[in-house]
């Protein structure tokens, strides 16, 4: 269930290339707000044995000739984009219903089929994953009306089961099973919003993985559902007005809900009034801004119920527009033309927090990268007469922050990369109480100005999670009873967390400017690891739109450190948040090469502190983290064993073409324009494809993965590069090593994936990473 501060910007977050509680994250509890901007994979287990003889064996490891299938170049497709001509031979591809894409997709999927299915180490993975999986999987309770949710995972459930309690003593029951949507598990949940007293619920699903929604809704109490079924959805929030009457939301004025196949682009999203019990065609349309069709916008309506807020975006840079309207004196049927702007321009980022009466909270990051708490009366908006209540931390940037307790602010911080809370006043920002928490990544933040608890839930590479009560009210703080209690602890049976290691390191990082940057990057192995370069090590990096990956848990990389001997390292690249605003943008746009600056500088890192060598290094990244490993790897191919990229952007010159890839201009730049297109080809990974015999080495151990129905970054970035890179390379006397492509059927980039497709996407990933740096397989 997103916070009503992650209501209106589920709207930005889900924009971005991919969110790393998308990729990262299995979980899919729906308490955790995306601006909390809380990461979550993670790390595993422990066994010793023969670093040395593996080390000899991944050094002498050699790939046998492949042979690629014969693709169509289309030599005619040449383009002049200022004043360069860019050829396109692989155009084509770019339509995923086309029968030659579709036989190029059968070709290539039989050959990495066949590489995959040959590795000794695939069935054993997807074995011991299985095992490692079946854990219970708990979300952080959220208080709606007078009942308690949280989601539930019994281990091995393709979907997250939502279960309600009438008390915390009470027993719990099934309040909504997305399994019993679809026998495979290929529809998820992916929202959900309650009305103010907890009665009705909205709630939106997403069927193999795509972006596209629909909306239902049912009566809490009875279970029952309307009829109502809302399509044409895309981004979306779901806001319910105070009176239980309807739902704002956003969609597009398209002839046919999309099914997560479409490559067009997505513009004029609108704002619409739902009624409930009437049809969608009666929906009041309530704001557009047809003069901007790339904006995109979420709404949410104040505690109080008086006013609804419109909040735009142009992309997903951390900016925003802010218009209100009070609800009392305006009909829905009015609010198009009764919109009142409060922050006018896209200078700077503002998240709603509350209200008293015409004084209005934010979240901002105006004049302070690492954000602060603000309050602006609407009755005299002027700047000049806006007041601070908290603040910008000195050092750490803001990640969230929650009315709590009637008159407390719960504050969540990142230091170096950690999670940090403290209660402050809500109206003088005083500091009431730094909570003593212990290391790890803070998420799931539930709880409410007009609730007296909060729960909170505590991840970390080792752990899985422990979730937290904590009583806020005053009376509580005041006799010393905010103090997190545990409230649920999940541990993973024949895991013993005491034989690994987490260790911060710090690297230097040289920028494009000259300057050096020192960039953290946290490293998880088993206790006893010899550091003399014997051990394979996976190298996990995103670096961009303001994700910061903080210390997680995941199953697939404690198998990968306790069955196959394997080093962990994930990189804080700039890029993300993990310092604030200054951190991202010095990743991005004309900066964006310092994060793979910054990646390959960890990759380095690790070579020189005996972690591992470059025969043993691979690197991974989703999504904007595909892009990563594709320009590091067109870069500094020598550096690295193996490449896997999953769902990457790949085509820096036509991403902005197709759904919603236009967002992402404002960290990448616009290839439309001279000044952006410049550095834009400089990097772009298909752009800077040469043959092994210009580079004098070959590439790395290559795996692409995409999806049919990867509606965000479109399945066409993976296809054409790997045409391109075959062409290149596949018939080279210098490449050995295999340049594969695996697409997945039936699914989207990575949001409400059933765990049995997760499960065997990640045994054929390791699979292709354990052959590629020789990892060996220990019980």
């Amino acid at each position: 269930m997103l916070s009503r501060l992650g209501q209106v910007f589920f709207v930005v977050k889900i924009l971005q290339v991919f969110s790393k509680n998308q990729f990262l994250s299995l979980n899919r509890v729906f308490t955790r707000s995306p601006l909390s901007r809380v990461s979550a994979f993670a790390s595993g287990p422990k066994s010793p044995e023969t670093t040395s003889r593996r080390h000899l064996t991944f050094r002498s490891l050699k790939m046998t000739a492949f042979e690629y299938p014969e693709v169509r170049r289309d030599g005619a497709v040449v383009e002049t984009l200022h004043g360069r001509e860019i050829a396109d031979p692989y155009r084509y591809l770019e339509d995923p219903d086309a029968g030659e894409t579709k036989k190029f997709v059968d070709k290539q999927n039989k050959i990495s089929r066949a590489f995959i299915d040959a590795s000794p180490v695939k069935e054993k993975f997807n074995s011991r994953l299985t095992e490692v999986w079946n854990y219970p999987k708990f979300g952080t309770p959220y208080k709606r009306g007078d009942r308690y949710y949280y989601s539930y995972n019994e281990g091995l459930q393709n979907q997250n089961v939502v279960y309600v309690k009438e008390s915390l003593e009470a027993p719990e029951k099934v309040f909504l099973d997305p399994n019993t949507w679809h026998a495979e598990g290929l529809i998820s949940l992916s929202g959900m919003s309650f009305t103010e007293d907890g009665t009705l619920l909205a709630f939106s699903k997403s069927e193999k993985g795509s972006d596209a929604q629909s909306i239902h809704f049912m009566d809490t109490k009875t279970g029952k559902q309307y009829d109502d079924v809302l399509t044409k959805i895309k981004y979306s929030g779901l806001t319910w007005t105070h009176d239980n009457k309807g739902i704002f939301y956003c969609r597009y004025d398209i002839e046919k809900a999309p099914d997560g196949t479409e490559t067009t682009a997505v513009k004029n999203q609108k704002l619409y009034y739902h009624r409930l019990g009437t049809s969608q065609d009666s929906d009041v349309l309530c704001a557009e801004f047809p003069a901007e069709p790339d904006w995109m916008m979420g709404s949410e309506v104040s505690e109080d119920g008086k006013y609804v807020l419109l909040s735009v975006f142009e992309g997903c840079e951390p900016a925003n527009r802010v218009f209100y309207c009070d609800l009392s004196t305006t009909p829905i049927e009015k609010l198009k033309e009764s919109w009142t702007p409060l922050i006018d321009n896209f200078e700077a980022q503002y998240g709603f927090l509350t209200n008293d009466g015409t004084k209005f909270w934010f979240q901002t990051n105006k004049k302070a990268p690492r954000e602060r708490v603000i309050v602006i009366d609407i009755e005299n908006p002027d700047e000049s007469k806006w007041e601070e209540v908290v603040p910008e931390h000195p050092t750490d940037p803001l990640q969230s922050a929650y009315p709590v307790g009637g008159s407390s602010l719960l504050l969540s911080y990142l230091r170096d990369v950690k999670g940090v809370l403290a209660l402050h006043d809500l109206h003088t920002g005083k500091l009431k109480k730094p909570l003593d928490i212990e290391v790890g990544s803070v998420s799931g933040i539930s709880g409410r100005r007009t609730q007296d608890e909060v729960f909170f839930k505590i991840t970390n590479f080792l752990s899985p999670g422990r979730i937290f009560r904590m009583e806020v009210g005053e009376k509580d703080i005041e006799a010393g009873k905010a103090v997190p209690s545990l409230f649920k602890e999940v541990k993973v049976a024949g895991f013993d967390p005491t034989q690994f290691v987490t260790e911060q390191v710090f690297f230097e990082s040289k920028s494009i400017d000259g300057s050096v940057a020192k960039v953290p990057m946290f490293v998880v192995h088993k206790k006893g690891l010899k550091k003399d370069g014997s051990s394979p090590c996976l190298l996990y990096g995103y670096g961009g739109f303001q994700i910061s990956i903080e210390p997680t848990f995941s199953p697939t990389w404690l198998v990968w450190m306790q069955n196959l001997n394997g080093v962990l390292a994930v990189a804080n690249i700039r890029g993300g948040l993990e310092y604030g605003k200054d951190w991202w943008m010095g990743g991005s746009k004309g900066n964006k090469q310092n994060c793979f600056n910054d990646f390959c500088a960890a990759g380095e890192e690790l070579q020189r502190q005996g972690f591992t060598s470059k025969n043993g290094l691979a690197i991974n990244g989703g999504s904007n983290g595909g892009l990563l490993v594709g320009a590091c790897m067109t870069q500094r191919p020598e550096l690295f064993s193996c490449v896997v990229a999953n769902v990457g952007v790949l085509d820096m010159l036509r991403f902005h073409k197709f759904t919603i890839g236009h967002a992402w201009c404002s960290d990448f730049g616009n290839p439309d324009r001279k000044d952006e297109f410049d550095w834009l080809i400089k990097y772009s990974p298909l752009h800077n494809i040469r043959s092994p015999e210009e580079m004098k080495v070959q590439y790395p151990s290559t795996l692409l993965v995409t999806a049919d129905h990867d509606d965000r970054v479109v399945p066409l970035h993976s296809l054409k590069f790997i045409a391109e890179l075959q062409h290149k390379a596949g018939g080279s006397k210098l490449q050995e090593k295999p340049l594969m492509i695996s697409v997945d059927v039936d699914a989207g980039h990575g949001a409400g994936k059933p765990t049995s497709k997760i499960i065997s996407e990640k045994a054929d990933m390791f699979a292709f990473i354990a052959k590629s740096t020789g990892a060996q397989w220990t019980e």
